[in-house]
């Protein structure tokens, strides 16, 4: 089904706009939340993509408390405070003039879901790309070795290991929570990324219409 056209509404955010819709872009790490999320914002005016870890990332290398507080969670593996992500995320949102925001890696626990929706609004459609840990690990690893000088902090076997317990203890359950809502469409992540492309656009396509 198609949801309805955007009309202009005063929303949780500070100013007047085009009704926004969120998409939430879930998936272990390594499953290519990324690069099916700037695949999309390329091609289509309407949409932005917002990793929750890049806008993490780049808060740590400012060199603030609060970035060295980042830099604690993201070498651990741990889940970074909602306040502090959701933050970053609205203040991303409300710089842009899309209306269609793709969220990539976030929420990664209900809780993070249910502030972010009381601060922002609540979101439209999950996208949740599947793959196993293995699949995830030797492409996250083989990443790295082709550009080690891109490596991230946490693109090690040790951190990987943290990093798909939290998304199985943490992360998963979110899918789930969404699903009990009929929000979220399953894609087959393991597939070549064009196979993965076809399928992430089709969704948007079935959620949004034909998007320019």
């Amino acid at each position: 089904y198609l949801l309805p056209a955007p009309t202009l509404v005063t929303g949780s955010c500070s100013h007047t706009r085009h009704v926004m819709h969120i998409v939430f872009v879930l998936g272990g790490p390594g499953a290519g939340k990324g690069t099916q999320c700037l695949t999309a914002s390329a091609e289509f005016a309407a949409v932005a993509h917002f990793s929750a870890g890049d806008l993490l990332r780049a808060e740590r290398k400012k060199g603030s408390e609060r970035g060295e507080m980042i830099e604690h969670y993201i070498k651990e593996g741990l889940i970074v405070p909602a306040e502090v992500t959701i933050g970053l995320l609205k203040t991303a949102i409300e710089s842009s003039p899309a209306t269609i925001f793709l969220i990539d890696g976030f929420p990664r626990s209900i809780d993070q879901g249910e502030l972010f929706e009381k601060m922002i609004q609540p979101c439209t459609a999950v996208l949740h790309l599947e793959a196993s840990e293995q699949v995830c690990a030797d492409r996250i690893l083989a990443r790295a070795a082709a550009n080690p000088d891109s490596v991230r902090v946490d693109d090690n076997l040790e951190s990987l290991h943290k990093r798909f317990k939290t998304h199985r203890e943490v992360c998963y359950p979110v899918v789930e929570h969404y699903a009990k809502q009929n929000k979220v469409k399953e894609i087959d992540a393991t597939r070549a990324v064009e196979e993965v492309t076809a399928d992430f656009r089709g969704h948007l396509t079935e959620l949004f219409g034909e998007l320019q």
